[in-house]
């Protein structure tokens, strides 16, 4: 795919909402660079420049889209249970920082640290289990088997949320994928709403347990603040930000994990460095997190007329930061388009920045640390069964099924 002068700015979109464009926008991006830093469409901002997004992100007369702009630009939004205007996700300042800061005094590095026992443990349950399906030469499906139990399951330890009822917390935490797409059908959006009702109300008895009988856990730690009562945490609040805290605590991992794999089993040299050590594991990690990022964009709006990467902006624009393009920004990384964990100028921008720089990232970066090395050590004869299915999305990146064979 070669874009090039065939291209105009406003033709991006269109483009990358093709079945080519969503499978592999990065012919995409690098057109897109070559209109600058940033570049003007029709009612958008679209910022390619890792340095303009990152000055976007990290500046705060630059909004996320909460229940007042919802109102404006969506007016039914409130029809949808899934819309979860509490959430972290859709506040600005101040309710963003009193809330934030609530749930960073107990999503610390200390708790999350003390997690890299059960991590092992469940990373090595889940090899063991696939171990046992492949062990006739049939094919394991990584992303079902593998990439997508361990970050749920751990976000489930970490939240407190009793073994015996996590089972059924996979598929719900999956139909909330729906909420971060901004081009999920009405059906994803139903499905999404039910589970929001179902998740909301098992919280609620999840939470006056923990009230009655707390634990060293955040669903305990966070019921203790709200039942205070002290305006520091309202009920709505706190469910608001458990059924975040569900969903963004796996889907980028999961997305993390299967670009990850589907790397090492592309490039025999990547496959061959990490198993004898010559490439850290952490170096492997983050340059996945660049190459292929698991989250491509996200959006913000500024009240007052502005410049992003010198285009002057209008409160109505809707100024789209693609993360993606700015992981593969020529400006900030010699040879963008070429995988290499040593690269001196590594330095991704997969999480974000500033005020709403991602809570879970050094959860996501420990669960890869802790998986790669025991997948390749397990399965030293790991290789692709089949083509991969990538998920059609804009803005998460991973895949769908990712067909592995382990013996």
């Amino acid at each position: 795919m070669n874009y090039g002068e065939r291209m105009n700015a406003d033709e991006f979109f269109p483009a990358l909402l093709t079945a080519e464009g969503r499978t592999n926008p990065y012919p995409l991006y690098a057109a897109l660079h070559e209109f600058g830093e940033a570049v003007k469409v029709e009612g958008a901002v679209l910022v390619a420049s890792y340095a303009a997004i990152n000055s976007v992100l990290r500046d705060p007369r630059f909004l996320v889209a909460d229940a007042a702009r919802y109102d404006e630009v969506a007016p039914g939004w409130r029809e949808h249970a899934s819309m979860t205007a509490d959430a972290i996700l859709s506040l600005n300042q101040p309710q963003h920082a009193r809330i934030r800061g609530l749930i960073s005094k107990v999503f610390t590095p200390r708790r999350i640290a003390g997690l890299e026992p059960a991590i092992t443990r469940m990373t090595d349950g889940l090899l063991d289990a696939m171990a046992d399906s492949g062990s006739d030469g049939s094919r394991v499906d990584f992303m079902h088997d593998f990439a997508f139990l361990l970050p749920v399951t751990v976000i489930c330890e970490l939240l407190g949320i009793p073994e015996h009822d996590r089972e059924s917390f996979r598929p719900l935490a999956r139909a909330l994928i729906a909420t971060l797409e901004p081009a999920s059908s009405a059906d994803q959006w139903a499905a999404a709403d039910v589970a929001t009702v179902q998740l909301k109300d098992y919280f609620t008895g999840l939470v006056a347990d923990r009230s009655e009988t707390p634990r060293d856990d955040l669903i305990s730690a966070l019921a203790a603040i709200s039942d205070a009562r002290d305006g520091r945490l309202s009920s709505n609040e706190l469910l608001d930000n458990l059924v975040l805290l569900l969903v963004a605590g796996f889907e980028t991992t999961t997305n993390l994990l299967g670009n990850g794999l589907q790397i090492i089993l592309t490039d025999p040299v990547v496959d061959s460095a990490l198993r004898s050590g010559a490439i850290p594991t952490s170096a492997f990690v983050e340059e996945v997190l660049r190459f292929d990022s698991p989250v491509q964009m996200t959006s913000r709006r500024c009240p007052e007329p502005a410049q992003v990467g010198g285009v002057p902006t209008t409160p109505n624009d809707e100024i789209v930061t693609i993360l993606g393009a700015g992981n593969r920004d020529p400006r900030r990384f010699a040879a963008p388009d070429t995988f290499d964990p040593a690269r001196p100028d590594a330095g991704a921008i997969s999480f974000g920045g500033g005020a709403h720089f991602c809570i879970g990232a050094a959860l996501a970066r420990l669960e890869a640390n802790v998986a790669f090395p025991r997948l390749l050590s397990r399965f030293p004869a790991l290789t692709a069964a089949d083509a991969p299915e990538r998920k059609d999305g804009l803005v998460l990146r991973g895949f769908e099924t990712l067909p592995v064979q382990v013996v």
